[in-house]
C-alpha cells in the first residue's frame, strides 16, 4: 500500500511546518495563551488567507475539496506547536456537523463564513453526568409556534467562549439515555449564557446554559446520534494526528537534551540505559503512526472495521502517549514539570487529548466488546 503524500498535502504539511517554526515560537504560543481570548485574531486570519480553513470542505462551498488525509497532515503540524487557535471546534466539529447535516442554504451561507474566517462555531454536546455516552442527553428542545426552544446545560465546550454559533444536542423525545430522539440544533451565541475558563493544556473552553433559547433544527429530528458518532470519529482521528505531532516533538526535544545534558563529566546520552528507553519511546511513536494510518485508510474506504480501528488508536495513543511524555519529563529531571519549559506543557496536552471524545479506558471496553463479544 502506498503511503507517500501527495503534491499538494507536502505542500501542505511544509507550509504549516514553516507557520508553527517562524511564527508560532514557544514565546508567542505562552502570551496568546495568556492573553483574554485564548487565541491570535491575526493568526486565525492568517489561516484563511493560506487556505488552511477550507481544508476538509467541498469545494461547491468554496472549500479544498480535502480528505481526513490532508486534515491528519494539517493536524499533525498544529500539534507541534500546540497552536491554541480553534481548529477542531470551528473547522472539524461545528464545520463537519454543518456539511454533513445542514440544509443546502445552511451550507451555502455559513460554510463560507467559516473559510473566510468570518465565523467561529463551537459544538454543545458534553453535559456534566454523560461523561463519553453521546445518548446520554438531559438538555431538552421543545417545538413551538416559532420553532424548538432549548433548555439545559452544556459544560466544557471547545471555543465556547469565542463562538458566534453554536451547535448544540438536545432531546426531542424518548428518555436521557435513549439512542433514539436526539436532535441537533443551530444556537446563536447571543441566546445562551456563557461562563469561560482554561484547560490545563491552555485550551480555553466554557460552559453554556440554555433557558428557553431558540434554535434551528439540523438534519432529522430525534436521529441525530449517529451523525454525532460520526463527528466524533472525525475528532478523534484529527486529535490522534495532532498526538502524533506531539510525541514526534517530545522525542526530538528528549533526544537532544540528552546530547547536550551532562552528569558525571559525560553527556546523559552516552548512558546505556537512557539508550534504551529513547528506542522505547521512538518504537512507541512509529507503532502510533503506523496506527494512525490504519485508522485513517479503514475511514477512508469505508471498511467494516473502521469503528474497531478508530477505538484501538485512540488506546494506544493513550499508551504510547504517557509513554513518550513520562520519559521525556524524567529524562529532564525537574525542570521538566516547570511552566518555563515547553515539555511539561506538550504533556498536559497529550493527557486532555486522552480525555475527548472518549478516554482510553473507554475505548479499550468498547474495543473489547467489538472484538470479543
Amino acid at each position: 500500500m502506498n503511503f507517500d503524500f501527495t503534491e499538494e498535502q507536502n505542500m501542505l504539511r511544509d507550509s504549516v511546518a514553516r507557520f508553527v517554526q517562524d511564527d508560532y515560537n514557544w514565546d508567542k504560543r505562552c502570551a496568546i495563551a495568556a492573553s483574554e481570548e485564548g487565541m491570535s485574531a491575526e493568526n486565525w486570519q492568517t489561516f484563511a488567507e493560506l487556505g488552511w480553513l477550507s481544508v476538509p470542505f467541498a469545494e461547491e462551498y468554496g472549500g479544498f475539496g480535502g480528505s481526513a488525509i490532508d486534515v491528519m497532515v494539517l493536524m499533525e503540524q498544529f500539534g507541534k506547536g500546540l497552536v491554541l487557535e480553534p481548529y477542531l471546534a470551528t473547522v472539524i466539529l461545528f464545520g463537519g456537523l454543518l456539511q454533513k447535516v445542514g440544509s443546502e442554504e445552511q451550507r451555502n451561507t455559513l460554510i463560507p463564513q467559516i473559510i473566510e474566517g468570518g465565523l467561529q462555531g463551537a459544538y454543545a454536546y458534553l453535559e456534566r453526568q454523560s461523561r463519553h455516552e453521546l445518548a446520554d442527553v438531559t438538555t431538552t428542545a421543545s417545538a413551538g409556534a416559532n420553532g424548538h426552544v432549548l433548555n439545559g446545560e452544556k459544560v466544557v465546550v471547545f471555543n465556547g467562549m469565542g463562538a458566534d454559533q453554536f451547535i448544540v444536542s438536545a432531546r426531542t423525545s424518548g428518555e436521557q439515555n435513549d439512542e433514539a430522539g436526539v436532535s441537533l440544533f443551530l444556537v446563536a451565541a447571543a441566546d445562551v449564557q456563557r461562563a469561560g475558563y482554561q484547560m490545563m493544556d491552555g485550551q480555553r473552553v466554557a460552559n453554556i446554559v440554555l433557558k428557553d433559547a431558540p434554535g434551528v433544527l439540523l438534519g432529522e429530528e430525534g436521529a441525530a446520534l449517529p451523525v454525532m458518532e460520526d463527528i466524533a470519529q472525525d475528532a478523534n482521528l484529527a486529535l490522534c494526528a495532532e498526538a502524533l505531532g506531539i510525541m514526534e516533538k517530545l522525542n526530538a526535544t528528549t533526544l537532544e537534551y540528552t546530547k547536550t545534558r551532562e552528569q558525571f563529566g559525560v553527556t546523559i546520552g552516552s548512558f546505556q540505559a537512557l539508550q534504551h528507553r529513547m528506542v522505547e519511546t521512538f518504537m512507541a511513536y512509529e507503532q502510533t503512526r503506523s496506527m494512525v494510518y490504519r485508522a485513517l485508510c479503514a475511514l477512508t474506504n469505508g471498511e467494516e472495521d473502521a469503528t474497531t480501528a478508530m477505538h484501538a488508536l485512540k488506546v494506544l495513543v493513550n499508551r504510547n502517549g504517557r509513554l513518550i511524555f513520562g520519559e521525556a519529563i524524567q529524562m529532564h529531571g525537574g525542570m521538566g514539570l516547570t511552566d518555563e519549559l515547553d515539555v511539561g506543557h506538550y504533556a498536559k496536552r497529550l493527557m486532555m487529548i486522552n480525555t475527548s471524545f472518549g478516554d482510553g479506558d473507554y475505548h479499550q471496553t468498547q474495543f473489547n466488546e467489538r472484538v470479543y463479544n
